[in-house]
């Protein structure tokens, strides 16, 4: 281990850095985690919603059937 970097981490431990360090790194993962999964939830709805309309259009589901799907999805995410 190089000399410079050796007394890097000496400093990180010896200031008591280390352990606020360590908190700000883990809530921003978290953070990040937690907008990845809503951008990908988001993303998921919207293809089954483009879905249901398509299966509309093709006259193999009634409008009312699609309604009831997405009014489903719906509730089950605001639970």
């Amino acid at each position: 281990m190089s000399h410079e970097l050796q007394s890097v981490l000496e400093r990180l431990i010896d200031e008591d850095i280390l352990i606020p360090l360590a908190g700000i790194v883990m809530v921003v993962f978290i953070v990040g985690a937690c907008q990845i999964r809503k951008v990908v939830t988001g993303n998921a709805r919207e293809r089954t919603k483009r879905e249901i309309a398509a299966y509309i259009a093709e006259g193999s589901m009634t409008p009312e059937q699609g309604e009831r799907l997405i009014r489903a999805d719906e509730k089950r995410a605001s639970m």
